[in-house]
């Protein structure tokens, strides 16, 4: 394939990605942006860098690997926002570089959406929840602390860690990962 077309493809699956897959889901307009910038912006370097001998494309690789993780450190993403981040960061390499054999340029694409939308779809884990709970006594019984976090959640708790345990105010601090009943099933 031609790189007219492997860019073609490029644009077509970040915008599949970004504006049927992720913006329905988490509605962040922001991040849209960062997408569609970060997946165009790479390709652009990659389309070049494919077609110069004085810098190889490890090169290009390194910059990219180095601005994705100070993008990353410098604001709050969600895991899942971060493996949106990576798979538009990867678009834009795939539809940057001629890639042999040349029906991958259209087959990693699809694969990549493929994962993210299955991958992330609501009803993949429907129910399933993680909050940061701060309680208003402290709990020191792992036995106590569950009952509680059951009885305010209404549900049932699957995996806890208590990030904070404060005496003077009376207060403990969980990580909770747990499930809401499903209402058809009853569980």
């Amino acid at each position: 394939m031609n790189q007219v077309v492997d860019v073609g493809i490029d644009l077509a699956a970040i915008l599949i990605l970004t504006l049927v897959v992720y913006f329905p889901r988490y509605r962040r307009p922001d991040m849209v942006i960062a997408f569609l910038g970060l997946n165009v912006g790479v390709m652009a370097v990659a389309v070049a860098l494919s077609s110069t001998t004085t810098l190889g494309a490890g090169f290009g690789l390194g910059l990219f690997g180095t601005l994705s993780i100070i993008r990353l450190r410098s604001a709050e993403l969600g895991q899942q926002e971060i493996a949106f981040y990576f798979s538009s960061l990867a678009l834009g390499l795939i539809g940057g570089v001629e890639i042999d054999p040349a029906w991958l340029s259209a087959v990693l694409p699809i694969a990549i959406i493929a994962v993210m939308y299955i991958g992330d779809h609501p009803r993949l884990f429907r129910g399933y929840r993680h909050q940061v709970i701060t309680l208003d006594h402290a709990i020191t019984d792992e036995a106590a602390l569950i009952r509680r976090l059951e009885e305010v959640l209404r549900c049932k708790v699957r995996r806890f860690e208590v990030r904070k345990i404060d005496l003077v105010n009376d207060t403990t601090t969980v990580d909770v990962r747990y499930k809401i009943p499903d209402p058809v099933a009853g569980t």
